[in-house]
């Protein structure tokens, strides 16, 4: 009979919904961690937890923020996210003794919900340029008065304090978790994610599209870092990464130069050559300090071949310094190189070519003074067209070789017969028919 088969069917059904409505009913949210110097990563990243929020019918996107600042361009392209994402935002400055400082300020008043941890603070939002120092003359107003209307309308958007928030980018002013919340700059203090998705759970937000209740108490946190790659990468394109890779790549290029056959130094400032030319590729590099940091390679590399009492050092010094300092434009809200890195880039720069780099020249140039005797008439070959100076091998060592007479092509044979201009004189060894 088909009765109890159907019977037996909407039992089995009925014992289902029960567990149909538990998942159904879970609240879920979207995490996101902005940790470190805001840039075009982060601002991928960010970008992508939001859709994924959006995707996966998120009740709210949380975005836990540890941030001394960043690029003004990536910050902008954050908040602009934030704004237009159809999922409530809730920005949690954490753990203790995490910042939302310079453009973290600006992301955290972009969240639907601001909250602090106890023992976190907020501020310091003045513009400044990518070194560090203030922007001056009318740009510097402009600038200015841009990031103090950015702000406010922020603050001014979710019902916080305005007047504080243009007083962290005019007076670089900023303040704790308690202090926060008192003055209406951040919505509450919570200890850690679980207590905060529990106070606001019930709270109704405001949007353009209208009222928007959250629904967050015991909700399943989806924690979804950067991947690899972009790990990777937020690393490389940190200005001082990028600027430390450059150095590498330039003292290791200069002593293969000087050194020929060395092959360590110049694989590893190849190396390092790519990685920064990569980082620099992401960042906001300024064609005056490019052109500057160029100029002082060049300037090394001409002393140390062609020494001149330092000049030429003293002169690559100069640029390097100026170069690095204009390198990186990050902007009005961001960071540049560390000025304590510059100087000490240059301190070992001027002791590295001053005495370390003019020292192993003065001592080849000694070593080839003493040797030219010993040399002479010794066979070797030419590594490089003489005409009239290039390279040969002698005795088992690389030098510098000088025609006598005729241009030499590479790859002769040749035979030492004095010393002249600091080089080996050779001439090409004539062979003679045997009967």
């Amino acid at each position: 009979m088909p009765g109890p088969r159907y019977g037996l069917v909407f039992l089995g059904l009925l014992a289902l919904l029960p567990m149909t409505g538990s998942a159904g009913g879970s609240a879920l949210v979207e995490r996101a961690d902005l940790n470190g110097v805001i840039n075009s990563v982060t601002a991928t990243y960010i970008g992508s937890e939001v859709r994924q929020a959006v995707a996966t019918h998120a009740d709210a996107l949380l975005i836990v923020i540890d941030t001394p600042g960043g690029e003004s361009q990536a910050m902008d392209a954050i908040t602009e996210k934030l704004l237009s994402s159809p999922v409530p935002v809730i920005a949690f400055v954490a753990p203790s003794g995490a910042r939302a400082a310079s453009a973290g300020l600006f992301v955290a008043q972009s969240a639907d919900v601001l909250a602090m941890a106890p023992g976190t603070n907020i501020g310091s939002a003045h513009p400044i340029n990518g070194n560090g120092t203030d922007i001056a003359g009318d740009l510097g107003r402009k600038v200015l008065n841009d990031a103090v209307a950015r702000v406010r309308n922020l603050a001014t958007l979710h019902g916080r304090n305005a007047d504080w928030a243009e007083s962290a980018v005019r007076q670089s002013v900023n303040i704790g978790a308690d202090e926060a919340v008192r003055i209406h700059v951040a919505d509450l203090v919570a200890k850690d994610v679980t207590e905060l998705l529990s106070t606001v759970d019930g709270r109704t937000l405001a949007r353009s599209s209208g009222p928007l209740p959250l629904h967050t108490a015991g909700a399943t946190v989806a924690d979804s870092p950067m991947s690899p790659v972009q790990e990777v990468l937020h690393l490389l394109i940190d200005p001082n990464v990028a600027f430390l890779l450059m150095l590498l790549a330039i003292y290791g290029l200069i002593m293969e130069v000087t050194s020929p056959g060395a092959i360590l130094p110049g694989v590893v400032g190849s190396i390092s050559a790519i990685v920064a030319l990569i980082s620099f590729a992401s960042l906001p590099v300024t064609f005056a300090g490019a052109l500057l940091v160029i100029l002082a390679f060049v300037l090394f590399l001409v002393d140390v071949k062609a020494p001149t009492h330092g000049i030429l050092t003293m002169g690559g010094l100069v640029a390097l310094v100026l170069g690095s300092t204009l390198l990186i434009d990050t902007g009005p809200i961001g960071l540049g190189i560390d000025w304590r890195l510059i100087a000490g880039a240059a301190v070992i720069s001027a002791v590295g070519f001053l005495f370390v780099v003019r020292k192993v020249v003065e001592t080849r140039t000694r070593h080839l003074t003493s040797g030219a005797d010993a040399l002479m008439g010794s066979l070797g070959e030419s590594r490089s067209p003489l005409d009239p100076k290039g390279q040969v091998f002698v005795a088992g060592a690389i030098w510098p070789g000088i025609a006598s007479g005729r241009p030499i092509p590479a790859g002769a044979t040749v035979r030492v017969i004095g010393r002249r201009e600091g080089s080996l004189e050779v001439e090409a060894e004539r062979k003679t028919d045997r009967r």
